[in-house]
């Protein structure tokens, strides 16, 4: 939508020609009475509904709807933003429009996917980074690309020329913690820094709307997946191992010291226990506990997987 607001019409037409709507104030009828009618200047008139999803459409107003549908105003732009909701397809409504292919739909980006995101629309915005920033920003806001965006804006706006955005900004602007995160557990785990690495687990299971276990458990299995590339990749180069473990050669150098704490024996047993405590989260096969106590007992076994018979 903010594509079609601010990229159709030259600005000096916006004012005459971009009608913005709101679909719990607009009804139906008026909608399409404003869309049959011509420009007053230029080529074309854009006419946006956000938060389509709250318009009434009901045995009234589909028909009106159908009708424009089915005969657009050449010259009109007529564009409804429906937010986590998709237009009925089975409706005749939904097959004019199917059919005419008018229908695009925006599938959420997962969240796996959002730091390569971000980095881009960083990229895009010239902002420099730190490289964890991006992490640090998924982990915290999600895949709500509005929400992303607005955070995004509000650091380009407070950045000093040539300065780069780093995790301790981040945590002042946004109100994120640069030390109780999942990218820092992640490191203190690395590291064996069993306190920390406690410390950041109890903070996370007390706050698990934000980090939910999944989440935990899909990135201390990536950790160990690539430790486990690191140790048994002799020789690659640091490009290579960066490529085969799908992170930036940057981060390799952490690898190397996690390794000297983490002997392939020890790796490969904190995945079997992964895998055992992310089942347990499921209710698979084993006794169920809660998210809280899986999270910080996952990460107890792991810092001390060289101490505990653990049965894998």
């Amino acid at each position: 939508m903010k594509s079609l607001e601010n990229d159709i019409l030259p600005e000096e037409e916006r004012d005459f020609g971009l009608t913005i709507l709101y679909g719990k104030d607009a009804n139906v009828a008026d909608i399409v009475a404003a869309a049959r009618q011509y420009p007053m200047f230029g080529e074309r008139q854009v006419i946006l509904v956000k938060e389509a999803q709250n318009l009434a459409l009901g045995e009234k107003e589909r028909p009106i709807l159908e009708a424009y549908a089915e005969n657009p105003t050449p010259s009109t732009i007529l564009a409804f933003g429906y937010k986590g909701k998709k237009l009925n397809g089975s409706l005749r409504l939904g097959k004019i429009l199917s059919h005419s292919k008018a229908i695009f739909t925006a599938d959420p980006i997962r969240e796996d996917k959002m730091p390569a995101w971000i980095s881009t629309e960083l990229k895009s915005a010239g902002i420099t980074a730190e490289p964890n920033v991006s992490h640090l920003l998924a982990e915290h806001l999600g895949n709500d690309l509005s929400r992303v965006a607005n955070e995004l804006q509000k650091l380009k706006i407070i950045l000093k020329p040539g300065e780069t955005l780093s995790a301790g900004l981040v945590e002042s602007h946004i109100g994120i913690s640069k030390d109780f995160n999942i990218f820092e557990l992640q490191r203190a785990v690395g590291r064996k820094d069993a306190g920390a690495a406690m410390k950041i687990a109890y903070y996370l299971a007390k706050n698990m709307k934000n980090t939910p276990l999944v989440m935990v458990v899909g990135n201390l299995y990536t950790l160990f997946s690539n430790l486990i590339i690191y140790q048994t990749s002799s020789g690659a180069s640091q490009q290579d191992l960066g490529r085969m473990m799908g992170v930036a050669p940057f981060f390799v150098k952490d690898y190397a010291f996690y390794s000297q704490r983490y002997t392939l024996k020890h790796a490969t047993r904190a995945l079997s226990v992964i895998r055992e405590m992310d089942m347990k989260g499921k209710g698979l096969g084993v006794k169920q506990a809660s998210q809280e106590d899986i999270l910080t007992g996952l990460v107890y076994k792991i810092v001390n997987i060289d101490r505990l018979r653990i049965k894998v």
